[in-house]
């Protein structure tokens, strides 16, 4: 796992310390290494950082004062907010010169207008807080991940997060209408507005979305909301082969058009791991097959999405592009089926080391790109356990390799680099990007380098240093130092 190596610089001293804790209040101002550690460990034990201070201020203006004296004491700023990210943008610098600034606190849901189809929520409420209150206003929130209920909107936003329904409503970019920014320098731009349309020269909002906490911290966002579905229709479907998959969503995409809100896919093997490892998972049909797909389909009016979900699935197994399938008939059944999909990647760690891949081709070459890189994946490390998963919709491939039985997981996991760079090169032959929706944070950084031209690294750089001159915000993420 390659980062960016940490520049030189000092940890503020005991008077600094004290100056930011004065700001947000020594109760909010954590020192102590025990209550310092869920908020220096990414989840998945890659990155285990170090700070001086972990700050949690409760308003924009407490972050716009941490933020102006951090950047006239050039002391480097790690925003975090629900420690959810998979890549280590969240957690400070092995070196402990960089305090952590916490937006938990940050917890109010600022109004809400159902006729405007909006909702201005502040960075520290959690995704799962944003779909209840959407859902209490006769509303939806589309966006939708496993971790929704610590993950918070603003990391949300600042990782572009995708997720399950991107492929009738967008990434993160696509749900919001407004932000509120604080800059490097403490200055704050209020750009929380609910217009469909403003051309009024460059979209600063996009320019902050997705920049992974290294132009602005993200305070408030203002996020748009759509009609609640009034049914959804859930399946889990057994294909008979790989080449079964594209054909198999082109029918789903041609038949159920806009109504097709979810196509997911994983491995039989994948599937054995949720069996083995998730308590209370049980296989829902009868027979075995190399491949699997849940399928959902929302309607604005009840009957439908059932009809169409049939109708789709009556067609597939006439085709040969399905064996079986097994029909949510309640909503606990469609839990159940969406819990195989969703306990893919915690049922991994029960296989040992895993070395992960969140990438993107183009949808028509997702079963070319399973097929090279499962070659790649044998020539780097015979033996290894190729479980890929993901949004087949949006061609979002989370490529994850658990290692061989018989082998130890340090010497699988020594050999990350080595299979990310294989991987990548097989993803860049085929159009696609090495992050489609988990960022680049520190896991990336050299990878970045490698795959992007020197013109878009010289633009990135260029932006960067306009709103940040001093590189104090999220120092070594996502651009090398």
């Amino acid at each position: 796992m390659t980062s960016s190596s940490d520049r030189s610089a000092k940890a503020p001293d005991a008077d600094l310390v004290a100056r930011f804790a004065a700001i947000v209040g020594a109760d909010h101002a954590i020192t102590a290494p025990a209550e310092q550690a869920p908020y220096l460990v990414e989840w998945r034990d890659l990155y285990v950082g170090r700070t001086p201070l972990v700050v949690k201020p409760a308003t924009t203006d407490e972050v716009s004062r941490v933020l102006a004296l951090a950047n006239a004491e050039g002391v480097g700023v790690v925003a975090q907010g629900g420690n959810t990210g998979l890549v280590g943008g969240q957690i400070p610098a092995e070196a402990g010169t960089e305090i952590v600034l916490s937006l938990k606190r940050l917890n109010r849901i600022r109004s809400i207008d159902p006729a405007a189809t909006s909702l201005t929520v502040e960075a520290g409420v959690t995704l799962h807080e944003v779909q209840e209150a959407a859902r209490q206003a006769g509303r939806l929130f589309p966006l939708s991940l496993a971790s929704e209920g610590t993950a918070t909107i603003g990391g949300n936003l600042a990782t572009n997060a995708g997720g399950v329904a991107v492929l009738s409503y967008g990434t993160a970019r696509s749900l919001v209408s407004g932000l509120e920014v604080v800059l490097a320098d403490g200055s704050v731009w209020d750009g929380l507005k609910a217009l469909k349309k403003d051309n009024t020269g460059y979209d600063l909002r996009d320019l902050f979305v997705g920049s992974e906490g290294t132009l602005g911290v993200i305070t408030a966002a203002t996020l748009k909301l759509f009609p609640e579905p009034r049914e959804r229709a859930t399946a889990f479907a057994a294909l008979p082969s790989l080449d079964a998959l594209l054909p198999f969503f082109q029918l789903a995409e041609e038949q159920a058009g806009g109504a097709l809100t979810a196509f997911e896919f994983m491995p039989q093997e994948l599937l054995d791991f949720v069996i083995r490892h998730i308590p209370g998972t049980r296989v829902p049909l009868a027979e075995r097959s190399p491949w699997y797909v849940l399928i959902e389909i929302s309607g604005a009016s009840e009957g439908r999405a059932s009809a169409a979900l049939d109708g789709i699935l009556g067609d597939a197994i006439t085709a040969g592009l399905a064996s079986d399938a097994a029909v949510a008939a309640s909503l606990q059944q469609a839990a159940e089926l969406w819990r195989l999909r969703e306990a893919a990647s915690e049922a991994q760690k029960g296989e040992g080391g895993s070395i992960k891949h969140d990438i993107s081709v183009p949808v028509a070459r997702v079963p070319e790109f399973l097929r090279k890189a499962a070659h790649v994946v044998e020539r780097v490390c015979p033996g290894a356990r190729p479980v890929p998963f993901g949004h087949f919709g949006d061609g979002n491939v989370h490529y994850n390799i658990s290692q061989p039985r018989e082998m130890a997981k340090a010497d699988f996991l020594a050999l990350w680099d080595t299979m990310a760079r294989a991987v990548h090169d097989v993803v860049v032959s085929l159009g696609g990007s090495i992050s489609a929706e988990h960022g680049i944070g520190r896991l990336k950084v050299d990878e970045l380098q490698r795959v992007k031209s020197p013109v878009e690294i010289e633009l990135m750089r260029r932006i960067k240093d306009a709103l940040d001159p001093k590189g104090i915000l999220n120092p070594g993420k996502l651009l090398s130092r």
